[in-house]
């Protein structure tokens, strides 16, 4: 009889102490899950047919290098024209656009030149960015400024990769 109390005192203590669990507001709530990445062909933004609302400039010094990936060295290899031997460093202007669409990043900043994405401004930098057209009541909207494709030169045998760099105030400290 005394183990057949026992035991019922253990039940009923174990679902108190479930309730008070279950019912706990300071208890963390589980994350939502994150919305599926697109699969198949890689994202790319359109650019609008539409007038950039500011021309950025720091004075030639471009030191804010756009972010790529190895599927956009074809069209900087093409944007930065013939050079032979050594590294390229081919004037353009450069379209930057918010990407408000981009399921990677919400904060996304495109960069295009000549109609084509070569990439993307970093993650800090796309914030830092944005914030800056904030302050010129120009958020959300393109802008340009000037840029360079950079690099591709001859090193022990094999051409080197393609960079963008921008003329636009250092983003990133």
């Amino acid at each position: 009889m005394q183990l057949l109390i026992s035991l019922l005192i253990i039940a009923a203590t174990a679902a108190v102490v479930y309730a008070i669990i279950k019912t706990n507001p300071n208890q963390p709530k589980p994350k939502p899950k994150p919305l599926p990445l697109p699969t198949g062909v890689p994202y790319a933004p359109k650019l609008p047919d539409e007038a950039p609302a500011l021309h950025w400039s720091d004075g030639g010094h471009f030191l804010v290098e756009v972010m790529n990936e190895s599927r956009y060295q074809a069209t900087l290899r093409a944007l930065a024209g013939e050079h032979g031997d050594s590294a390229a460093a081919t004037p353009y202007v450069a379209t930057l656009m918010p990407d408000d669409h981009n399921a990677y990043e919400n904060e996304a900043v495109a960069v295009f030149i000549e109609g084509r994405m070569v990439g993307y401004l970093s993650q800090k930098a796309s914030i830092k960015f944005r914030e800056l057209l904030r302050r010129k009541d120009a958020a959300g909207r393109l802008s340009t400024t000037d840029a360079q494709v950079r690099g591709g030169a001859l090193w022990q045998g094999k051409r080197l990769q393609y960079v963008v760099v921008l003329d636009v105030e250092r983003l990133e400290k």
